[in-house]
């Protein structure tokens, strides 16, 4: 697999906008095609990366098995026909290939999704320099092992207290589950002042997180959201932009200058494990 970053935090603190601004940095970066992996089933990653997910790996799943009940898989295998059907439901944009989790099979049921999205990573992410994964909220994928091992484990939050302990929360969550990261930051989106980034310091001091930085309030980033406009549209000196491009750099590479120049700034100066 190649360069993995995984994207996760609880809901509604800005997981898909970053995600969506990784894959827009990296393939201005010399890193296309980059794999983008929705693996939220609430899946919106292609609408900011201007594309339709119409097939998902629940939906293929859903579809091969009705193929094969019903005789109609050509004497293929089962999995052979999975697999027939997730490279027919990868999405291709300009620099990035997008595939999408989608709904499970059954209410409440993941597991199986899950384990199909597993087997289509391992078999197909080793073929991009970069993947980019936007996870559910919380640390769901990880817990399954969908992902079995990354370069960073990204937690994202609000400037909120409440937000930033959260994040804690999932990142002493990532340590009990002893998920397999080579490094791990914190991103506060939406940021009005240093103070977020000042917690955010205090919260993870004992810890291995590196405190990235933070997105800004942006009204100009917000009206362009509003509008339904695709990340590649946003002005490349808009502040969100300028901003992630700073982070992205800074984690692209280990312990690049701009990570312990980061690092120095922020009060964290513990290496990458």
């Amino acid at each position: 697999m190649g360069w993995t970053l995984a994207i996760t935090g609880k809901g509604g603190v800005g997981k898909t906008t970053l995600a969506a601004l990784a894959v827009r940095w990296l393939g201005e970066n010399g890193r296309e095609p980059v794999l983008a992996v929705d693996a939220d089933p609430n899946t919106c990653l292609d609408a900011l990366l201007g594309v339709k997910a119409a097939c998902t790996v629940g939906g293929v799943r859903e579809e091969a098995k009705q193929f094969v009940q019903g005789g109609m898989s050509g004497g293929i295998s089962k999995q052979e026909l999975l697999d027939l059907k997730i490279q027919e439901a990868l999405v291709e944009g300009e620099d990035f290939d997008l595939i999408a989790m989608g709904r499970p099979e059954g209410p409440g049921c993941y597991c199986y999704a899950n384990n199909v999205l597993r087997g289509v990573l391992a078999r197909i992410a080793k073929h991009y320099p970069a993947v980019v994964i936007d996870n559910e909220a919380g640390l769901e994928n990880l817990s399954r092992r969908t992902v079995q091992n990354v370069d960073w484990l990204v937690f994202v939050t609000d400037p909120s207290a409440r937000g930033l302990t959260t994040a804690r929360r999932l990142f002493d969550l990532a340590q009990e589950m002893e998920i397999s990261a080579s490094a791990m930051g914190i991103v506060v989106n939406r940021m009005r002042s240093l103070e977020a980034l000042e917690r955010a310091q205090t919260l993870f001091r004992d810890t291995p997180v590196h405190v990235l930085g933070g997105l800004p309030e942006d009204d100009e980033f917000a009206g362009h959201d509003a509008t339904g406009k695709t990340i590649f549209t946003l002005p490349e000196n808009n502040a969100v932009a300028r901003a992630s491009a700073e982070i992205f750099a800074a984690i692209s590479e280990p312990m690049t200058a701009a990570l312990v120049a980061c690092d120095e700034r922020n009060g964290t100066r513990h290496g990458v494990r």
